[in-house]
Protein backbone atom coordinates (compact mmCIF):
# COMPACT_ATOMS: atom_id res chain seq x y z
CA UNK A 1 0.00 0.00 0.00
CA UNK A 2 1.44 3.36 -0.99
CA UNK A 3 1.82 5.90 1.77
CA UNK A 4 0.29 9.37 1.95
CA UNK A 5 3.01 11.84 0.95
CA UNK A 6 4.52 14.34 3.33
CA UNK A 7 4.15 18.01 2.31
CA UNK A 8 6.52 18.82 -0.54
CA UNK A 9 9.49 20.98 0.34
CA UNK A 10 11.94 22.91 -1.79
CA UNK A 11 14.68 20.64 -3.12
CA UNK A 12 17.45 20.14 -0.60
CA UNK A 13 20.56 18.02 -1.09
CA UNK A 14 20.77 16.86 2.52
CA UNK A 15 19.26 17.19 5.97
CA UNK A 16 21.23 18.98 8.65
CA UNK A 17 23.03 16.74 11.10
CA UNK A 18 21.96 16.65 14.72
CA UNK A 19 24.14 16.69 17.79
CA UNK A 20 24.83 18.82 20.84
CA UNK A 21 23.05 22.24 20.93
CA UNK A 22 26.08 24.19 19.64
CA UNK A 23 26.78 21.60 16.98
CA UNK A 24 23.12 21.57 15.96
CA UNK A 25 23.04 25.37 15.66
CA UNK A 26 26.17 25.32 13.51
CA UNK A 27 24.80 22.52 11.35
CA UNK A 28 21.52 24.42 10.91
CA UNK A 29 23.37 27.56 9.80
CA UNK A 30 25.51 25.54 7.42
CA UNK A 31 22.40 23.89 5.98
CA UNK A 32 20.73 27.28 5.55
CA UNK A 33 23.61 28.38 3.31
CA UNK A 34 23.56 25.06 1.43
CA UNK A 35 19.80 25.40 0.87
CA UNK A 36 20.08 29.02 -0.31
CA UNK A 37 22.80 28.23 -2.86
CA UNK A 38 21.00 25.09 -4.03
CA UNK A 39 17.73 27.01 -4.47
CA UNK A 40 19.54 29.73 -6.42
CA UNK A 41 20.93 27.06 -8.76
CA UNK A 42 17.63 25.20 -9.14
CA UNK A 43 15.74 28.45 -9.79
CA UNK A 44 18.37 29.56 -12.33
CA UNK A 45 19.57 32.59 -10.37
CA UNK A 46 23.18 31.34 -10.15
CA UNK A 47 24.91 30.48 -13.41
CA UNK A 48 27.52 27.73 -13.83
CA UNK A 49 31.01 29.10 -13.28
CA UNK A 50 29.87 31.84 -10.85
CA UNK A 51 32.48 32.48 -8.16
CA UNK A 52 31.22 32.02 -4.59
CA UNK A 53 33.46 34.32 -2.56
CA UNK A 54 33.68 33.06 1.02
CA UNK A 55 33.78 36.49 2.63
CA UNK A 56 30.84 37.79 0.62
CA UNK A 57 28.72 34.75 1.53
CA UNK A 58 29.81 35.10 5.17
CA UNK A 59 28.75 38.77 5.20
CA UNK A 60 25.39 37.99 3.62
CA UNK A 61 24.55 35.31 6.18
CA UNK A 62 26.35 37.03 9.09
CA UNK A 63 28.45 33.96 9.87
CA UNK A 64 32.13 33.09 9.96
CA UNK A 65 34.07 31.98 6.90
CA UNK A 66 34.51 28.62 8.64
CA UNK A 67 30.75 28.02 8.47
CA UNK A 68 30.70 29.10 4.82
CA UNK A 69 33.59 26.75 4.08
CA UNK A 70 31.64 23.86 5.62
CA UNK A 71 28.66 24.66 3.39
CA UNK A 72 30.83 24.88 0.28
CA UNK A 73 32.46 21.56 1.14
CA UNK A 74 29.02 19.94 1.37
CA UNK A 75 27.97 21.46 -1.94
CA UNK A 76 31.21 20.17 -3.44
CA UNK A 77 30.33 16.65 -2.28
CA UNK A 78 26.92 17.14 -3.92
CA UNK A 79 28.78 18.15 -7.13
CA UNK A 80 27.03 21.51 -7.25
CA UNK A 81 30.19 23.43 -6.43
CA UNK A 82 33.79 23.00 -7.58
CA UNK A 83 36.59 23.88 -5.17
CA UNK A 84 39.76 25.05 -6.94
CA UNK A 85 43.04 25.38 -5.00
CA UNK A 86 44.16 29.01 -4.64
CA UNK A 87 41.12 30.19 -6.62
CA UNK A 88 38.14 29.39 -4.39
CA UNK A 89 34.66 27.97 -4.94
CA UNK A 90 32.66 28.13 -8.17
CA UNK A 91 29.23 26.88 -9.22
CA UNK A 92 29.97 23.64 -11.05
CA UNK A 93 30.06 23.42 -14.84
CA UNK A 94 28.94 19.89 -15.80
CA UNK A 95 30.55 18.33 -18.84
CA UNK A 96 28.59 16.98 -21.80
CA UNK A 97 29.39 13.43 -20.69
CA UNK A 98 28.17 14.14 -17.15
CA UNK A 99 24.95 15.59 -18.59
CA UNK A 100 24.32 12.41 -20.55
CA UNK A 101 25.05 10.26 -17.51
CA UNK A 102 22.71 12.25 -15.26
CA UNK A 103 19.82 11.79 -17.68
CA UNK A 104 20.65 8.11 -18.12
CA UNK A 105 20.37 7.58 -14.36
CA UNK A 106 17.16 9.63 -14.18
CA UNK A 107 15.56 7.51 -16.91
CA UNK A 108 16.38 4.30 -15.05
CA UNK A 109 15.18 5.57 -11.69
CA UNK A 110 12.03 7.36 -12.80
CA UNK A 111 10.79 4.60 -15.07
CA UNK A 112 11.08 2.19 -12.12
CA UNK A 113 9.41 4.78 -9.89
CA UNK A 114 6.23 5.12 -11.95
CA UNK A 115 6.16 1.38 -12.63
CA UNK A 116 5.92 0.82 -8.88
CA UNK A 117 3.62 3.75 -8.15
CA UNK A 118 0.99 3.22 -10.87
CA UNK A 119 -0.68 0.08 -9.44
CA UNK A 120 -0.74 1.42 -5.88
CA UNK A 121 -1.55 5.13 -6.22
CA UNK A 122 -4.48 6.36 -4.12
CA UNK A 123 -7.18 8.95 -4.95
CA UNK A 124 -5.72 11.22 -2.27
CA UNK A 125 -2.31 11.07 -3.97
CA UNK A 126 -3.84 11.79 -7.37
CA UNK A 127 -5.57 14.83 -5.86
CA UNK A 128 -2.22 16.01 -4.44
CA UNK A 129 -0.64 15.65 -7.88
CA UNK A 130 -3.50 17.60 -9.48
CA UNK A 131 -2.96 20.42 -6.99
CA UNK A 132 0.74 20.47 -7.83
CA UNK A 133 -0.02 20.50 -11.57
CA UNK A 134 -2.27 23.51 -11.06
CA UNK A 135 0.56 25.36 -9.33
CA UNK A 136 2.85 24.46 -12.24
CA UNK A 137 0.33 25.76 -14.75
CA UNK A 138 -0.13 29.03 -12.86
CA UNK A 139 3.65 29.59 -12.72
CA UNK A 140 3.97 28.85 -16.45
CA UNK A 141 1.10 31.19 -17.33
CA UNK A 142 2.55 34.12 -15.37
CA UNK A 143 6.06 33.48 -16.78
CA UNK A 144 7.46 32.92 -13.31
CA UNK A 145 10.76 31.36 -14.40
CA UNK A 146 12.21 30.57 -10.93
CA UNK A 147 8.83 29.30 -9.69
CA UNK A 148 8.07 27.10 -12.66
CA UNK A 149 11.61 25.70 -12.72
CA UNK A 150 11.34 24.66 -9.07
CA UNK A 151 7.81 23.28 -9.42
CA UNK A 152 8.59 21.28 -12.57
CA UNK A 153 11.52 19.69 -10.73
CA UNK A 154 9.57 19.13 -7.50
CA UNK A 155 6.98 17.10 -9.45
CA UNK A 156 9.47 14.26 -9.82
CA UNK A 157 10.42 14.31 -6.13
CA UNK A 158 6.74 14.30 -5.16
CA UNK A 159 6.23 11.08 -7.13
CA UNK A 160 9.07 9.43 -5.20
CA UNK A 161 7.68 10.59 -1.85
CA UNK A 162 4.38 8.97 -2.74
CA UNK A 163 6.16 5.62 -2.56
CA UNK A 164 7.23 6.48 0.97
CA UNK A 165 10.83 6.15 -0.17
CA UNK A 166 12.77 9.14 1.18
CA UNK A 167 16.10 7.70 -0.03
CA UNK A 168 14.79 7.71 -3.59
CA UNK A 169 13.25 11.16 -3.12
CA UNK A 170 16.57 12.53 -1.84
CA UNK A 171 18.51 10.89 -4.65
CA UNK A 172 16.17 12.43 -7.21
CA UNK A 173 16.46 15.83 -5.51
CA UNK A 174 20.24 15.64 -5.89
CA UNK A 175 19.97 14.60 -9.54
CA UNK A 176 17.45 17.34 -10.26
CA UNK A 177 19.74 19.96 -8.75
CA UNK A 178 22.47 18.76 -11.11
CA UNK A 179 19.95 18.72 -13.97
CA UNK A 180 19.26 22.40 -13.28
CA UNK A 181 22.95 23.17 -13.73
CA UNK A 182 22.97 21.14 -16.93
CA UNK A 183 19.93 23.01 -18.22
CA UNK A 184 21.58 26.36 -17.49
CA UNK A 185 24.55 25.37 -19.65
CA UNK A 186 22.96 23.36 -22.43
CA UNK A 187 19.23 24.06 -22.62
CA UNK A 188 18.03 25.53 -25.90
CA UNK A 189 14.46 26.71 -26.52
CA UNK A 190 12.91 24.00 -24.39
CA UNK A 191 9.30 24.86 -23.55
CA UNK A 192 8.26 24.80 -19.90
CA UNK A 193 4.67 24.65 -21.10
CA UNK A 194 5.38 21.47 -23.04
CA UNK A 195 6.99 19.89 -19.95
CA UNK A 196 3.94 20.82 -17.91
CA UNK A 197 1.63 19.19 -20.46
CA UNK A 198 3.73 16.03 -20.25
CA UNK A 199 3.39 16.02 -16.48
CA UNK A 200 -0.40 16.17 -16.88
CA UNK A 201 -0.32 13.16 -19.24
CA UNK A 202 1.78 11.19 -16.72
CA UNK A 203 -0.70 11.91 -13.93
CA UNK A 204 -3.61 10.94 -16.19
CA UNK A 205 -1.96 7.56 -16.79
CA UNK A 206 -1.25 7.11 -13.08
CA UNK A 207 -4.87 7.90 -12.23
CA UNK A 208 -5.97 5.17 -14.66
CA UNK A 209 -3.36 2.88 -13.05
CA UNK A 210 -2.04 2.30 -16.55
CA UNK A 211 1.49 1.22 -15.68
CA UNK A 212 2.65 0.72 -19.26
CA UNK A 213 1.46 4.15 -20.40
CA UNK A 214 2.89 5.90 -17.31
CA UNK A 215 6.33 4.37 -17.86
CA UNK A 216 6.29 5.18 -21.58
CA UNK A 217 5.21 8.77 -20.92
CA UNK A 218 7.91 9.30 -18.28
CA UNK A 219 10.60 7.90 -20.58
CA UNK A 220 9.35 10.10 -23.42
CA UNK A 221 9.25 13.16 -21.14
CA UNK A 222 12.85 12.76 -20.00
CA UNK A 223 13.98 12.01 -23.55
CA UNK A 224 12.31 15.25 -24.73
CA UNK A 225 14.02 17.28 -21.99
CA UNK A 226 17.39 15.77 -22.90
CA UNK A 227 16.82 16.34 -26.63
CA UNK A 228 16.27 20.02 -25.94
CA UNK A 229 19.78 20.29 -24.56
CA UNK A 230 22.59 21.32 -26.89
CA UNK A 231 24.91 18.44 -26.07
CA UNK A 232 26.60 18.41 -29.45
CA UNK A 233 29.15 21.00 -30.64
CA UNK A 234 27.69 23.55 -33.03
CA UNK A 235 30.83 23.50 -35.14
CA UNK A 236 33.21 20.64 -35.82
CA UNK A 237 36.37 22.75 -36.20
CA UNK A 238 37.72 26.29 -35.92
CA UNK A 239 37.19 27.16 -39.60
CA UNK A 240 33.54 26.13 -39.47
CA UNK A 241 33.02 28.05 -36.24
CA UNK A 242 34.61 31.26 -37.53
CA UNK A 243 33.15 31.26 -41.02
CA UNK A 244 29.58 30.31 -40.10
Amino acid sequence: MARTPAPLKTLKPRTAARGAPDDEAGATTTQRIVDAITAAIVERRLMPGTKLAEQQVADLFKVSRTVVRQALNQLSRDRLVTLQPARGAFVAEPSVEEARQVFEVRKLLEAALVRQLAPAITPHQVAALRTHLQREREAVNRTDVPGRTRLLADFHVLLARMLGNEVLAQLLADLLSRSSLISLMYQSSHSAEHSQDEHVAIVDALERRDTRAAVKLMESHLANVEQNLRLHPRASDLATALMA
